[in-house]
């Protein structure tokens, strides 16, 4: 518990020291000194990104490959139930976003002027070009590849191989990446502050921004109250030991940077080890529910705001695709709105100003549709280790 708390803490530093250095930039202008300073910063976090990039499809390789192979048959099983359940409770976040939204936004929602968005552009002093070396969706293919195929096969020369890259990611995960993020969250803070995106966005979009957090932070509680009533169990004290997880994904912005962190809380939940490794980084990729409840009803906010009145007919089938579109946004920061662009404007008919709009708002609560994502990746945990109790109870009695 005190590693716990050490890192929560040095994360919510983190936070605020970013937002803090940022702010400074409104006092001080275009002060030389100021300006390379938050370029070093910058330079930082850069770098970082880059070697996050390279590393998280060895993190979804080894762990889900290793993580499905010591499942054994029952990885099969659990597979299709963790996608099922990701999907369901992704388009459920979508419908009830869309409920939400009829009732409030009518009344909440006021004309945006687009003209009032003004931001600086801080670039790092140098880059380093680190190509992954594979992609994340090529890494996840793979890893139920291997997974399963390592669990349904007498041999061990592969899985063992696996498990000596699995230790070498885990400990460059304890040496390297977790005793430098909060320094990396510090960073994008400062760069976000820096620049007056967040600023400049929250100002015209306040009402919005905070109705879309309230609802993220409620869907989270809904999760675990429904995984409290699977389980049979209360699980909503497991979500204060999911809350270091909460805070580093609220810095990085993605659910795949993530990992190393969530996987730590799984396992202070006590969800199995072998369960933990295959099901948390298969959620980071697959389960978005955080970014689905900003885009829907940020959507349906842009569309009140420019006279358009959403209907349950367009959204019906928006929300349905949402779920599966996004699968190829994890890992990427705001790579949810980039994702769904094709079907806000195919779908709900946006324009080129609509367009950034919902750019605009998205990026701004990314942080805290990523932190929903991962609080929720952890609530779906928790089930499909209660269905692995269950799967491994009905083939012992067998």
């Amino acid at each position: 518990m005190k590693n716990h708390m050490s890192l929560l803490f040095k994360l919510i530093l983190g936070i605020l020291a970013g937002i803090v250095l940022g702010s400074i930039s409104a006092f001080v202008g275009d002060n030389i000194l100021y300006i390379g300073f938050v370029r070093l910063f910058v330079t930082f976090t850069n770098l970082f990104s880059t070697f996050l990039s390279f590393i998280i499809p060895l993190i979804i390789i080894s762990f889900v490959a290793v993580g499905m192979a010591d499942l054994g048959k029952r990885a099969n099983k659990l597979f299709a139930i963790t996608l099922g359940l990701a999907y369901v409770s992704t388009i459920l976040a979508g419908f009830i976003s869309f409920f939400v939204g009829k009732l409030t936004l009518n009344n909440v929602v006021t004309t945006i002027n687009n003209s009032e968005i003004v931001e600086k552009t801080f670039e790092p002093i140098f880059t380093i070009q680190v190509d992954p070396v594979v992609s994340v969706m090529t890494a996840l293919v793979l890893a139920f590849l291997l997974g399963i195929g390592m669990a349904n096969i007498k041999g061990t020369g592969l899985l063992n191989g696996m498990r000596d890259l699995q230790k070498i990611v885990e400990n460059t995960i304890a040496k390297v990446l977790i005793p430098l993020i909060p320094y990396y969250i510090a960073g994008l803070f400062c760069k976000i502050g820096a620049e007056g995106k967040l600023v400049s966005t929250i100002k015209m979009f306040v009402t919005l921004f905070f109705l879309i957090v309230v609802l993220q932070l409620l869907y989270i509680l809904i999760q675990y109250i429904i995984a409290s009533i699977v389980c049979k169990k209360n699980h909503l004290k497991s979500i204060k030991n999911a809350i270091p997880a909460y805070f580093t994904a609220l810095g990085t912005q993605s659910s795949a940077s993530t990992i190393p962190v969530a996987l730590e809380c799984a396992r202070k939940n006590g969800i199995k080890e072998e369960v933990a490794d295959f099901c948390i980084p298969l959620c980071a990729t697959i389960h978005l529910a955080g970014d689905t409840i900003c885009l829907v009803l940020g959507s349906m906010g842009i569309m009140v705001s420019q006279g358009i009145e959403p209907t349950i007919t367009m959204f019906f089938s928006y929300i349905l695709l949402l779920g599966v579109t996004m699968v190829a946004a994890p890992g990427v920061p705001g790579g949810g709105v980039m994702a769904a662009l094709g079907l806000i404007e195919s779908i709900l008919g946006f324009t080129n100003p609509m367009k950034q709009l919902i750019i605009s708002l998205h990026l701004s609560q990314d942080s805290f549709g990523t932190a929903t994502n991962i609080m929720g990746d952890q609530a779906l945990a928790l089930i499909v280790d209660k269905f692995d109790d269950f799967t491994s109870a009905k083939e012992n009695k067998n």
